[in-house]
């Protein structure tokens, strides 16, 4: 159909659009600047006050210190919280309000504030779509992005980040501490309700596997589909890699105490954006800064609560790109290994379990703060670790336990939803008896052998034998693209996948496709009745949502010549995963029937050639294969897909001079 003509559209406009000026009266009063000012100051401070009273500030007030807000925001809502353009997640939907309470807050405290915007994609929107090729990669570029504005305030005292989801919050975290010699605050974009008498929005990604095989009609899956949000805004209701980045925020000692899941849009809410306000102007008025804050010992801090809640494998990329953003030692594979098998996982949340409960219950059973007080009980915690109230973590913890807030949550987790918080948060010996696990385990093998990692605690008990292990061995079926490894989920056909097979999925680490998340796959294999006896081998990473015997960031990645790029249809498979000492093997130990051993897989796969189906993505953006390359000699995935200036300048030079 024809749009309009030149001259239609030209004729067709109101006659409002022909009232305007071409000059103004522009404001009123004047500037409170100094001789010396106008004599040494940069000229540019002078024009950023002129740009201010442009923009309506009291030219009076100019000479305030300046606080920068900046957020995820995304979409536009109306007065009235509808929609006018839409966002890409709930997660960033209502974070303005956030930013509104805090910039009040920092003008009521005699501050001007500003506010800067980088918004973030969804990894639920982009599951199994070329988007996904962007979503790692976006988080570096996004950090960027928000320490260029930063830098980009020259008069700024203090900042405050806000954001809640898969890479937004992680970019945030990275930016501010890029930033460190200024005080800084990370505030949580906080978490989506339930709906009452629908599925969460972790189980609605599976409505299409679980049709395929004719659980649910297609009816079913409409209505289930459109009513999974209980609220308007927030995070998924989940601990995926979003609410997990919440907390281990609050654990390094970025945000505010007991404000890491706190559900969107209410009072409690706003209230943590007004408290990161206030935390921020004493922070400065002290002279503490985001380098007082960010220390090894709170890198320590955050992977102890990170096991303790059972948090998402997202976290091995994103804690290392904070540390090094800070400037501090990147954690490494040794020490998540050595803090999973010290510290007990003590929180019962979707997905882990055992009772799904949602995030917004652990809220209110009392979040990061009531999880310290237990590791505390251990001697698990450093306590002279600042946070960003500019007081140390054991004296906030005091204050926390003793607190009529801390009573009335957990009192309303009993009156509304009938559930005890300590069966939320467990303590140690109850979480024992539960049966709760310790989360993290990385395999090693001929098929890894520079690592992979397995949430644990997720593999359905079923298939762990009595002495807590997880032995599995199987034909393989090799797939080149989650695409094709999900139609063979879906399929009924010859092509299908059947109880028994170890699936690989290739060439999806950084190098094909900028390490999509296949959650698509891990999550039908979850809600497929017979999922459970199929365990899942990948170079690609998993939503922090993934469950079952799902082992990814298999390293080297199969298009940087790691072995898993060998693999054949018919190899046999071995893993084993001790639940109890977290150790973990994945082996090739034959092929077509035949078992020969893990020595005579190593020597095979050391011979073989890659296997053909195994290749880049056709359609791999150029940004994100440049990504790839910068990410891997600046320490790969596991140094935590981050830049490093001095490794990339030093490779580029060590080129030339080949």
């Amino acid at each position: 159909m024809a749009g309009p003509s030149a001259r239609s559209f030209f004729d067709a406009s109101a006659p409002s659009v022909f009232d305007l000026h071409t000059a103004g009266d522009g404001p009123r009063g004047a500037l409170p600047i100094s001789e010396d000012a106008l004599l040494q100051a940069p000229s540019g401070d002078l024009f950023g006050w002129t740009q201010n009273a442009g923009m309506g500030w009291d030219p009076q007030d100019l000479g305030k210190k300046e606080f920068l807000i900046l957020s995820t925001l995304g979409g536009l809502r109306a007065q009235d919280g509808s929609p006018v353009a839409l966002g890409y997640h709930t997660g960033h939907w209502e974070v303005g309000l956030q930013v509104e309470a805090a910039a009040r807050e920092i003008k009521r405290l005699d501050g001007v504030p500003f506010a800067g915007y980088c918004t973030d994609p969804c990894d639920g929107r982009t599951q199994g779509t070329e988007g996904m090729l962007d979503s790692l990669p976006y988080r570096n570029d996004a950090a960027t992005v928000l320490r260029r504005l930063i830098r980009s305030l020259p008069r700024r005292s203090g900042v405050i980040g806000i954001a809640s989801c898969d890479k937004g919050h992680p970019a945030m975290m990275m930016a501010l501490a890029g930033n460190s010699d200024l005080p800084g605050v990370v505030v949580p974009g906080g978490v989506t309700l339930p709906a009452i008498g629908a599925e969460d929005l972790a189980t609605v990604q599976t409505l299409g596997a679980r049709f395929a095989h004719g659980l649910v009609s297609l009816d079913e899956a409409a209505e289930l589909s459109c009513r999974a949000c209980g609220s308007a805004g927030g995070g998924c209701q989940f601990l995926g890699t979003a609410a997990t980045s919440q907390v281990v925020g609050e654990a390094l000692g970025l945000s505010v105490p007991h404000s890491a899941l706190a559900p969107s849009g209410f009072e409690v809410w706003l209230e943590a954006a007004r408290q990161s306000a206030r935390a921020v102007v004493a922070l400065e008025a002290a002279g503490i800064a985001l380098r007082d804050i960010l220390t090894e010992r709170a890198i320590h801090n955050a992977l102890v609560v990170h096991a303790a809640f059972g948090g998402s494998t997202n976290l091995i990329l994103h804690l290392p790109a904070v540390a090094h953003a800070a400037g501090l030692p990147r954690p490494t594979i040794d020490d998540w290994a050595r803090v999973n098998r010290a510290v007990p996982r003590l929180v019962s949340v979707i997905p882990n379990g055992p009772v799904q409960h949602p995030t917004v219950r652990v809220f209110l059973a009392g979040g990061v703060p009531e999880v310290c007080l237990h590791l505390r009980r251990l001697g698990l915690l450093d306590l002279d670790c600042l946070t960003c109230l500019g007081r140390p973590l054991g004296d906030v913890l005091d204050e926390w336990e003793q607190s009529e807030c801390r009573r009335r949550f957990r009192q309303i987790l009993r009156d509304q939803d009938g559930v005890d918080p300590g069966t939320v948060i467990l303590d140690p010996d109850s979480a024992r008896r539960a049966g709760l696990t310790s989360t993290v385990v990385f395999p090693i093998g001929n098929i890894a052998p520079k690592g992979a990692v397995v949430k644990s605690t997720a593999i359905d008990p079923s298939v762990i034998d009595a002495d807590g292990v997880y032995r599995k061995r199987g034909p393989a079926r090799v797939f080149g693209s989650e695409a094709r490894a999900i139609a063979a989920i879906k399929s009924r056909g010859p092509d299908a996948i059947r109880p028994g097979d170890v699936m690989i999925v290739a060439g999806c680490g950084p190098m094909g496709t900028g390490m999509e998340e296949t959650y698509q796959v891990t999550s039908a294999l979850k809600h497929i009745p017979w999922g459970k006896d199929v365990a899942l081998l990948t170079d690609a990473r998993f939503s922090g949502l993934s469950t079952g015997a799902c082992i990814g960031h298999v390293s080297p990645e199969a298009l940087a010549g790691g072995p898993l790029g060998r693999l054949r249809d018919g190899d046999i498979i071995d893993i084993v995963i001790d639940r109890r000492s977290l150790e973990a093997t994945i082996n090739l130990v034959g092929a077509d029937g035949d078992v020969r051993g893990a020595a005579w897989g190593a020597g095979e796969l050391e011979r073989r050639p890659r296997n053909p189906e195994i290749a880049p993505h056709p359609r791999l953006p150029d940004d994100t294969r440049l990504w790839a390359a910068l990410q891997e000699v600046s320490g790969g995935t596991w140094g935590g897909c981050v830049y490093d200036a001095d490794a990339i300048i030093a490779a580029l030079g060590a080129g030339k001079k080949a």
